[in-house]
C-alpha cells in the first residue's frame, strides 16, 4: 500500500490549512544537543559578549549533488549566479516557484567542479529531488537526513560555530595563529590536531565566526581542541535551547512556508511528496489566520534576498521575479517589544516560536512575524516580520497581538481576546555588525 502523498493529505483534511493549521505549538529544537550547557541565559550572553561554541552537526539534512548536470540543473532551478561561484564559496540557495515565491531555504556549498552540497530544512532538497527526476539531469543525488529521528544516526560531516567577539582570539590560540584570511561564506581548507578540514566564515548570531565543517569521524578530537583553546577565554558551550534563538538577531527567517500547496501546475509535485514531511506536518500558527494558505507565502525579495538573484540565465520563476522586482510591497524588519508589556505577559522566561503573530498599526493589519525569541541580554522579545513598506521605517510603533487564533471555523479578523504588545520597527539584521559587516569582511 502506498504511503499517502502531500496531496492525499490536503484532500483528507479539504484545505492546506485545515491540514496545517495548529495550537499551543511546541517549539522546534535541535536534536542530540543538551537543552542546557551553562543556562540559557548565559549562553545567549556569550556569543554578544564573549565567545561561544555551537554545535550544528545533527539538526540539518544535506543532499550532496554530483555529477555532469549538477552545475546545470542548478541554474535552472534557482535564482542564484553560477558564472562566478567559486569552489568552496557557500551562498543563500533561492529555489522559486514559476510564481516566484519561496520554496525552501537552504545554504548551498560548492565542493569541486561538479559537486555540491545543500544543507538546511529538506523543503528544497525534495523540491530539486522532484525537479532533477522529472527533467532528466545526468547527476546523483545522495540524501543524508537528520538526526530527529534516530538520534543514533552519524552524520556526514561535524559542524562547530565559533561565535562572538572573541571568536577569533579563540581561533588564533587553537590554530597557533591566524587562519587563512577568508571572506563571508567562503571557506578555507585548516588542519587542526592532524585532522583536514575547512573554516567556513559564517555566523548565525549575528557576530564575527567561524563554521568548522569536517568528517564527522574527526569530531571529537577537534571539539577538543576548541573547547581546550577556548577555557582561558571563558567559552561557552551553547545548547539546544538558546541556539534557535540566535535567529532573532542576525535577521534570518528559518520557516518560511513553501508555496507549493494550492497551484494546479504542482499536483504532480504534491503527488510525489510524502505527507510525513516536514512540509506535510509542519504546523501553522498564532494569532494570524486566513484560510486561504497564499497568504502566507512570501517571496525572496522579501525575506531581503533580492542582492542575491541574478537574471543573468534562464531558471525556473524568472520572468516572476523580474516582474515583481521594482514593486515589492513588503519588507522584513526586526521588531523590538516593549519589554514592560513582555513581562506582563509572559515573565522573562524563554520563548521561540514560528507563529504567524499579526503586525498592527492602529487597529489594522500591517504584516505578520515568522519568528520571535526572548533575550535576555537585551531583556525583550525581538521578532522578525514582514511588514507593508510604509510601517517599515525604523522607529514606527506597532502592536503585536500575541497568541493563537482558534482556527478554522473563526472569522480570521476576530478579536479572541489575545494580549497586544507593543514594539517598535528596527531594521533586520538587528545585530550592527551582521547588518554592516558581514558581507564586508
Amino acid at each position: 500500500m502506498a504511503l499517502p502523498s502531500l496531496q492525499d493529505g490536503i484532500d483528507e483534511a479539504g484545505s492546506p490549512i485545515q491540514l496545517l493549521w495548529r495550537t499551543n505549538v511546541a517549539p522546534w529544537i535541535p536534536a542530540v544537543v543538551e537543552p542546557e550547557y551553562a543556562g540559557w541565559r548565559v549562553e545567549q550572553a556569550a556569543w554578544q559578549s564573549g565567545v561561544s561554541i555551537m554545535d550544528l552537526s545533527y539538526h540539518m539534512w544535506d543532499l550532496f549533488i554530483d555529477g555532469p548536470d549538477a552545475t546545470r540543473m542548478l541554474s535552472d532551478l534557482t535564482a542564484n549566479n553560477y558564472e562566478r561561484f567559486a569552489i568552496n564559496q557557500a551562498k543563500q540557495l533561492i529555489p522559486v516557484t514559476e510564481e516566484g515565491l519561496i520554496v525552501g531555504d537552504a545554504i548551498l556549498m560548492r565542493r569541486a567542479e561538479n559537486s555540491y552540497v545543500i544543507t538546511g530544512r529538506p523543503t528544497p532538497q525534495n523540491w530539486l529531488i522532484y525537479h532533477a527526476q522529472q527533467g532528466g539531469y545526468d547527476v546523483e543525488l545522495t540524501s543524508d537526513p537528520d538526526c530527529r529521528h534516530k538520534p543514533d544516526h552519524t552524520p556526514s560531516f561535524f559542524r562547530y560555530q565559533i561565535q562572538g567577539p572573541l571568536g577569533q582570539d579563540l581561533v588564533e590560540r587553537a590554530f597557533g595563529g591566524p587562519i587563512p584570511e577568508t571572506p563571508f561564506f567562503y571557506a578555507s581548507p585548516v588542519t587542526l590536531e592532524g585532522k583536514r578540514f575547512v573554516a567556513l566564515r559564517h555566523g548565525m548570531a549575528g557576530q564575527p565566526g567561524y563554521e568548522f565543517v569536517g568528517d564527522h569521524v574527526d569530531h571529537q578530537p577537534v571539539k577538543d581542541a576548541l573547547m581546550r583553546a577556548g577555557e582561558p577565554l571563558g567559552l561557552v558551550h551553547v545548547g539546544a535551547l538558546a541556539y534557535p534563538t540566535a535567529q532573532a538577531e542576525s535577521g534570518w527567517i528559518p520557516a518560511p512556508t513553501p508555496a507549493i500547496y494550492t497551484a494546479p501546475s504542482l499536483l504532480g509535485y504534491r503527488q510525489w511528496l510524502s505527507l510525513n514531511t516536514v512540509d506535510g506536518r509542519q504546523p501553522l500558527s498564532g494569532s494570524f489566520y486566513s484560510d486561504s494558505i497564499e497568504d502566507y507565502y512570501v517571496s525572496p525579495y522579501e525575506l531581503g534576498y533580492g542582492r542575491s538573484i541574478s537574471f543573468n540565465h534562464d531558471f525556473m520563476g524568472r520572468d516572476a521575479l523580474h516582474r515583481s522586482k521594482d514593486s515589492v510591497a513588503r519588507t522584513k524588519v526586526t521588531l523590538v517589544f516593549d519589554a514592560d508589556e513582555v513581562r506582563e505577559v509572559h515573565g522573562d522566561d524563554l520563548v521561540f516560536t514560528v507563529a504567524r503573530h499579526r503586525v498592527e498599526s492602529e487597529g489594522s493589519l500591517v504584516g505578520v512575524t515568522h519568528f520571535s525569541a526572548y533575550n535576555h541580554p537585551i531583556g525583550t522579545i525581538l521578532s522578525l516580520a514582514i511588514v507593508d513598506n510604509d510601517s517599515a521605517e525604523p522607529g514606527t510603533e506597532v502592536s503585536v497581538v500575541w497568541g493563537d487564533h482558534p482556527g478554522p471555523g473563526t472569522d480570521p479578523d476576530a478579536d479572541v481576546g489575545l494580549p497586544h504588545i507593543r514594539a517598535t520597527v528596527a531594521p533586520a539584521p538587528y545585530n550592527v555588525y551582521a547588518r554592516t559587516r558581514y558581507r564586508s569582511n
